[in-house]
Formats: structure tokens, C-alpha cells, sequence
């Protein structure tokens, strides 16, 4: 069953599975290694927006071979090919125009950042560009021992914009950050995981299994504690004042015990 409407999800070439708390999110364009297009942004922003609140883990996912391969080549022409804008169409319009066509791509990307619930990438071969950053949307990131990472839109000319820079410099500190983005060099999953960029590598064959003993962890914990923390820790990446993030925590945390007296109260 699914929640979303199933010519957006078959037009974007991705499949959404729901099994009570968990979504699973799959790209599934195996045939071009589930390279990316307005179309596939339309459908994940669907789901993001259709998930209802008990759905407390996402796992995003690729078919195939790849994660995803990056941005298709149609997106290279005037048009996409998908009844999207292509990259030369996006030029050519007038500022606030082209600002709102970017805005909702990176709408496809940025709910995966929400505390509301934990997001898992299980990435697998390339996660080139788009698929770079859609993995870098994620919470938590396992990797095959074949999976490569690179972002490649500098060397096409570009910068990477579907919100991929913030995660990245949290990962692995601003100097790694430029040299991986101005290079363009793939990062294997084992310099990967010693940098920070996956929480942890398994061989091809166990990347289902890790992804699934990691889902049922972090669904043990209640989902309010798991939604506060998750907040404090995101705004901890960027709160220069220790007072300022103890303040905060004091906050959650009275946020919780008030929570919880209801419910001992309701029992």
C-alpha cells in the first residue's frame, strides 16, 4: 500500500514500501544506475509530505547496482525530459523563478532532516553527485564495501545546491570538504567511514541485514526522546554557546518529563 500517489512514484522511478513505523524509500532506475531527475525530486518530496506521523524511521535506499549515479543526463537540455526543467531551461528564467525551481528540488531532500523521525541511507556502488547528497540528507549512512562517494558538479561546471554542503562540512570539517567537492575524487567506503562520512561498512552481501539490525535500534527508544535528541544534536552542530545549548537541553528535557508525567498521569 502506498500513500502517495503511484503515477508520481512510477513517473520519479522510486517505490515506497511502509511497514508499520518504517518507510522504505528505494530508487529504483537500475538501467541507469537511478540517475536523478525533476521527476524523482517530485516523488520524494511527495513522500515527505504524505508520511504520516507514525512513521518514525526512513530508509532510503537504491536497486541495483548503485545508490544513485547523480543527475540524468537529460537534465543537461532545455528540458528534462520528465515534464521538468532542464538545467539550460533554469537559466534562462527570470531570477525568482529559477530561485523557486531550485527551492523545491531541494524540498525532495531537506525533510529527510527533520527530527520528526530517523533517516537511514543504505548506499551501495556509486553515490555520485545527487545520490552523494540525497545519502548526505540521511541521519545515519551504512555502506557497502563497494560503494564510492564523490561529488561531481564542480567538475561539470556546477555546485552542488540540493543541501548536501551543510552535512558534508559537519561530516568531515571544512578543509575535507573543499578538497572532496573541488576534486571530485571518489572516496571509497573504508576512507569513508575513517573520515566520518558512513557510520559503518559491511560486505555487499550483509548491507540489508546491517540496515536492518540498525533500524530496530534506533526504534527502541520512545519516539519523543528520539525527536528531541535528534533536535539537540542538530542544533548543537551549529550553537557556538555552550549556554546556549545547555539552555536548550533544559528545554527538551522539561519538554519530556512534562510528557511523561501525562502519560503516567493518563495511566
Amino acid at each position: 500500500m502506498s500513500i502517495v500517489d503511484a503515477g508520481l512514484l512510477d513517473a520519479g522511478g522510486v517505490q515506497l514500501a511502509l511497514d508499520g513505523p518504517l518507510a522504505t524509500i528505494t530508487l529504483h532506475r537500475p538501467e541507469v544506475l537511478n540517475a536523478q531527475t525533476p521527476a524523482t525530486w517530485a516523488a520524494l518530496r511527495g513522500i515527505g509530505e504524505a508520511l504520516s506521523p507514525e512513521v518514525r524511521v526512513v530508509v532510503v535506499r537504491g536497486s541495483g547496482r548503485a545508490f544513485s549515479a547523480g543527475l540524468d543526463r537529460s537534465l543537461f537540455t532545455a528540458d528534462a525530459g520528465d515534464g521538468g526543467p532542464g538545467l539550460m531551461s533554469i537559466a534562462t528564467m527570470p531570477a525568482e523563478r529559477a530561485d523557486a525551481a531550485i527551492a523545491e528540488f531541494q524540498q525532495a531532500f531537506s525533510w529527510l532532516r527533520d527530527p520528526s523521525r530517523v533517516t537511514v541511507a543504505g548506499v551501495q556502488g556509486h553515490a555520485i553527485g545527487a545520490g552523494f547528497q540525497l545519502a548526505l540528507a540521511c541521519d545515519l549512512r551504512i555502506a557497502a564495501a563497494d560503494a564510492k562517494f564523490a561529488m561531481a558538479e564542480t567538475g561539470l561546471g556546477l555546485v552542488p545546491d540540493l543541501g548536501g554542503t551543510l552535512p558534508l562540512v559537519r561530516c568531515v570539517g571544512y578543509a575535507r570538504a573543499v578538497e572532496i567537492c573541488l576534486t571530485g575524487r571518489r572516496v571509497g567506503a573504508e576512507e569513508a567511514e575513517r573520515i566520518g562520512l558512513v557510520n559503518s561498512v559491511v560486505p555487499l552481501d550483509e548491507l540489508d541485514g546491517a540496515v536492518g539490525n540498525l533500524v530496530a535500534a534506533v526504534l527502541t527508544p520512545q519516539p519523543g526522546a528520539v525527536r528531541e535528541t535528534l533536535a539537540l544534536l542538530d542544533s548543537a552542530a551549529e550553537n557556538p554557546v555552550p549556554e546556549q545549548q545547555l539552555a536548550a537541553e533544559r528545554a527538551a528535557q522539561m519538554r519530556r518529563l512534562a510528557e511523561l508525567s501525562a502519560l503516567l498521569g493518563g495511566a
